[in-house]
C-alpha cells in the first residue's frame, strides 16, 4: 500500500513519537510510507529521514490558509495514495478535506487525547469531517468516549494502544548508560533519591504540582530531587515559580532531552500530574524500565496504571497524596518491586510497537479491500 502520514509537526509529542515508530514499521513491512507536515518542520523528522522515508512540508502559515489546502491536494493527486491517515486536529481538518476532493480511497482520522479545549465549532468540524472518514483511531477507551459524548459514533473510533520499542530501539537511539552516568548527565547527587517527570511545559501538565509536590517531599525526606525533562511555552513561568517555592537541589529543569530512554532506568519514582491524557508515552516508557510510576487519575492514565497493581494513581491536584505514594515507594522496596515488575510484564505483553504497526496495517488493509469490493 502507499500510504501517507499527515500531522501538523515534528515536535517532541508523543503523537508524534508514534507516527514515526508506525511509519518506520510500515516501511519495513514493505509498504511505501510519506510522512506529510501541515505546519513544520520539526527534530522527529531526522529519524525519518535516516530511516529513508519521505517528509513533505506543506507550509501552512495561519489557522485557515486555504494555499496550504491546495498545495495539500496536489500534493495527494500527484502522490496518489492508497491510504492518507491524518493525526491531530489542524491535520485531521485539512488532511481529510484535501484527502476528499483529491479523491483517496480510504481517509482516516486519528485523536490522541482527551481535547477539553476544543469549542462547540472544534466539534462540529469533527463530526462533519467524520461523516467521510473510513475510522478514527484513539489509543485509549477514554479518548473514545470522551468523543462519544461530544456527538460522535463510538463504533467509528478503532482503539489500537501505543507501542513502545522493546530490547533495541527501532529508531536507534538505545545507549545504555550507568548510574553514576545519569545522575551526573541530570547534576544530581548519587546519594539522593532521583524522580522523574517527562513532559511539555504548558498548562495541561500541571507542573506546578509537581513543583509543590517536588519541595514537598525533599523538605520531608531530605534525600530526594525531583527532574522535570522537557520545553514548552511555560518554562521561564516554571522556573520563576520553582525559585520562589524550592531550590534546585530540590526541583531541577533539564530542558529537552534526547537520552530519556537510557536516563529512566535510573529513576527510584517516576510522576505525572496531568489533567488531560490520550495515553502517555512518557508513562508506558517508565512501566517498562521497571520505574514506579505515580499518576494523576484521569482517563488516560487509569489506562495504564492500575491502581496497587501496575502503579499508584492520586487524585488530580492532590500534591500530598502524590507525595504518600511516592514515600511508600521508597519505605517498603519488596513491594514496589512487585508491582514495577507487574508493570513491566503488562507493557511488554500489551505495548509492543510490532503489535501496533500490525493493527494498523491491518485496519488499513480491511478498510481498502472495502473501498475495491
Amino acid at each position: 500500500m502507499k500510504i501517507a502520514l499527515v500531522i501538523p509537526t515534528m515536535v517532541r509529542g508523543g503523537a508524534e513519537k508514534q507516527v514515526v515508530l508506525l511509519a518506520i514499521g510500515l516501511q519495513q513491512a514493505g509498504h511505501d510510507v510519506h510522512v506529510v507536515l501541515l505546519t513544520h518542520d520539526g527534530p522527529r523528522s531526522e529519524e525519518l529521514r535516516r530511516a529513508g522515508i519521505p517528509v513533505e512540508l506543506i507550509g501552512k502559515k495561519f489557522k485557515a490558509d486555504p494555499t496550504a489546502l491546495w498545495r495539500l491536494v496536489r500534493w495527494f493527486k500527484r502522490v496518489r495514495p492508497d491510504v492518507v491517515h491524518t493525526w491531530l486536529f489542524a491535520a485531521n481538518s485539512f488532511g481529510r478535506v484535501a484527502a476528499r476532493i483529491a479523491g483517496v480511497p480510504v481517509i482516516l482520522a486519528s485523536e490522541r487525547c482527551v481535547d477539553p479545549w476544543k469549542t462547540t465549532g472544534h466539534f462540529v468540524i469533527d463530526r462533519w469531517l467524520a461523516k467521510s472518514t473510513a475510522a478514527i483511531t484513539t489509543n485509549s477507551v477514554g479518548v473514545r468516549d470522551f468523543y462519544a459524548a461530544h456527538g460522535l459514533n463510538a463504533s467509528q473510533f478503532e482503539i489500537i494502544p501505543n507501542g513502545v520499542p522493546s530490547g533495541p530501539d527501532v529508531t536507534g537511539n538505545e545507549n545504555p548508560i550507568t548510574r553514576q552516568e545519569a545522575f551526573a548527565a541530570l547534576a544530581v547527587d548519587t546519594n539522593r533519591k532521583l524522580i522523574v517527570a517527562v513532559g511539555r511545559l504548558w498548562p495541561q501538565k500541571r507542573v506546578r504540582d509537581l513543583i509543590w509536590a517536588g519541595e514537598l517531599i525533599a523538605t520531608a525526606r531530605q534525600d530526594t530531587t525531583l527532574v522535570i525533562i522537557g520545553d514548552g511555552p511555560q518554562r521561564g513561568e516554571l522556573l520563576r515559580h520553582r525559585d520562589a517555592v524550592s531550590q534546585p537541589a530540590h526541583v531541577r529543569f533539564a530542558g529537552a532531552r534526547e537520552d530519556v530512554a537510557s536516563l529512566l532506568p535510573h529513576a527510584d519514582a517516576f510522576w505525572i500530574a496531568s489533567e488531560y491524557e490520550g495515553q502517555s508515552n512518557a508513562v508506558i516508557e517508565a512501566m517498562l524500565a521497571g520505574v514506579p510510576v505515580i499518576a494523576s487519575d484521569i482517563p488516560g492514565n487509569r489506562d495504564l496504571v492500575i491502581d496497587g497493581e501496575t502503579g499508584w494513581l492520586f487524585k488530580l491536584g492532590n500534591e500530598e497524596q502524590l507525595v504518600q505514594h511516592t514515600i511508600q515507594v521508597f519505605d517498603h522496596p519488596d513491594r514496589t518491586s512487585v508491582i514495577t515488575t507487574a508493570a513491566k510484564h503488562r507493557i511488554e505483553s500489551e505495548f509492543q510497537v510490532s503489535e501496533m504497526v500490525t493493527r494498523h496495517i491491518d485496519l488499513y488493509t480491511r478498510l481498502l479491500q472495502q473501498t475495491q469490493a
